[in-house]
C-alpha cells in the first residue's frame, strides 16, 4: 500500500502526461458536441447532460491517476479473481437491476442515481487478463494449449455477456481486442487464417438463428433492394447520412445544424454524434474529430512499442485495439459502412460510464509508460539491515 500511495504521489512525474492531454482535449471537444447536440427542444435543456458528462471526465482523470499507479504485476497474479468480478458483474444483468435503458439490450444496470454498463467495466479487466494469459504462455504463444487458453477467456466472456445481456456490439469489441493482442503478441498467422475458415464455415449455420430484422441489417449494407424508400431499416442510416453530408465542408455551424436541432436524429448525443458533427462542423469538423481519435490510438501504439516488457507491451496494444474497433464501426454507422450495433464515439459522446472506464482503461497504458519493465522483485528482496 504504501508503495502503491508514492507511485500515486509521483504520478505527475511518471504518469504518460501526453495522453493525458490527448485525452482531455478530446473530452472537451466531445462537451461542445453534446452542448449542441443536446440543445434541441426535445431533450428540454442540455445542463443535465453536460452535467454528468463533466462530472464524469473528472472521475475518468481520478481514475487514470489511480489505475496509472497500479502494479501490473500484482493485478496480473489476481486474473482469476478479475474473471469471478466479471461474471458476477454480468450476471447481476439478470436481477431487477438489469435494465435495457431504451437500448433493446438488457445490457445496463440501473442504480439511484447512474446507470453502468458492465461491460464497460469488463474491457478493462478483460485487457489485463488477456496480457496475463499471454505472458503465461509467451514462450510458446502459438502452441495449441496456449491459443486454447486464450479462447477459452474470450469465449466465457462473449457467451457469457451474449447471453445475460445479448448485445453483440460490445461483445465484438471483446473479440477484436483478442485480435489485437494475439497478433502483437506473436501469434501464428496460421492461427488468423484458421479461424476466418472456421467463420466462413460456421457463417451459414448462425445466420437462420438471426432475427429478420438483424438480417436486414446486415443486407443492407450490399442490397439496395432492401428498403429503397428508408422507411424500416434504412431509416436511421438515411436520417443520418443525410445529416452528415449536409454540412458540406465547413459545416451549418454549432447550435445550427438544420437535423440537430430539430430533434430529428436518432441517438445524436450518443451512437450517431458523429453525423451531427458533419452536419454542424463540416467535413472539415469530422477530420478533426478523425484526427484527435487516431492521436490517440498512436499514443497507446507508440507506448506500447517502446515498452520491453511484454505483458505490459500487450496491454497497451490492448487499449489501442479497443478504441479503434469503436471508432471504425461507429463512424462506420454513420456513413453506411458497417452495421448498426450500437458503439458510442470514445470521449466524445455522452455517457459517463463509458468516459470513465475509457479514462481507466488507458491509466493501464500510462502505466506501462511509468513503469516499462515488471517490478515484482521489489516485493521479495528484503531491504538491508545494518
Amino acid at each position: 500500500m504504501r508503495r502503491y500511495l508514492n507511485e500515486l504521489r509521483d504520478f505527475t512525474k511518471k504518469g504518460d502526461m501526453v495522453l493525458l492531454v490527448l485525452l482531455l482535449i478530446v473530452s472537451g471537444f466531445g462537451l461542445i458536441i453534446i452542448a449542441s447536440a443536446t440543445s434541441a427542444d426535445k431533450f428540454e435543456g442540455n445542463f443535465r447532460y453536460l452535467a454528468v458528462q463533466t462530472v464524469s471526465i473528472g472521475l475518468g482523470v481520478l481514475m487514470y491517476a489511480m489505475v496509472s499507479s497500479l502494479d501490473l504485476d500484482i493485478m496480473s497474479e489476481h486474473r482469476n479473481a478479475m474473471v469471478i468480478f466479471n461474471t458476477l458483474l454480468l450476471l447481476l444483468l439478470i436481477t431487477p437491476l438489469g435494465t435495457d435503458n431504451n437500448t433493446g439490450n438488457r445490457s445496463w444496470l440501473k442504480f439511484p442515481l447512474i446507470n453502468i454498463q458492465p461491460a464497460e467495466i469488463c474491457k478493462l479487466t478483460y485487457i489485463i487478463i488477456m496480457a496475463s494469459v499471454m505472458a503465461s504462455h509467451q514462450n510458446n504463444i502459438s502452441s495449441i494449449p496456449s491459443v486454447m487458453h486464450m479462447v477459452l477467456h474470450l469465449g466465457l466472456l462473449v457467451g457469457l455477456n451474449m447471453a445475460m445481456s445479448r448485445d453483440a456490439g460490445v461483445s465484438l469489441i471483446f473479440v477484436f481486442i483478442f485480435i489485437g493482442m494475439a497478433f502483437a503478441g506473436g501469434v501464428s498467422l496460421w492461427w488468423f487464417a484458421l479461424a476466418i475458415a472456421g467463420i466462413g464455415v460456421a457463417f451459414p449455420v448462425l445466420w437462420p438463428f438471426l432475427g429478420k430484422y438483424q438480417q436486414n441489417r446486415i443486407l443492407i449494407l450490399f442490397d439496395d433492394t432492401i428498403d429503397p424508400q428508408g422507411i424500416n431499416e434504412r431509416y436511421h442510416y438515411k436520417i443520418n447520412l443525410q445529416s452528415l453530408t449536409g454540412g458540406g465542408l465547413t459545416g451549418q455551424g454549432l447550435f445550427n445544424g438544420n437535423r440537430t436541432q430539430g430533434g430529428n436524429l436518432f441517438a445524436q448525443h450518443t451512437d450517431y454524434i458523429f453525423s451531427s458533427i458533419g452536419e454542424e462542423l463540416g467535413f472539415l469538423g469530422c477530420v478533426v474529430v478523425m484526427l484527435l481519435e487516431l492521436a490517440i490510438i498512436a499514443r497507446c501504439i507508440y507506448v506500447g512499442v517502446k515498452t520491453p516488457d511484454y505483458m505490459r507491451r500487450l496491454v497497451c496494444f490492448g487499449a489501442a485495439s479497443a478504441l479503434m474497433f469503436q471508432n471504425m464501426v461507429n463512424i462506420g454507422m454513420c456513413i453506411g459502412a458497417m452495421p448498426v450495433i450500437g458503439l458510442t464515439l470514445p470521449l466524445i459522446s455522452y455517457g459517463g460510464s463509458s468516459v470513465v472506464t475509457i479514462f481507466a482503461m488507458l491509466g493501464l497504458v500510462s502505466g506501462a509508460h511509468a513503469r516499462p519493465q515488471s517490478l515484482s522483485h521489489e516485493r521479495y528482496v528484503q531491504p538491508f539491515r545494518g
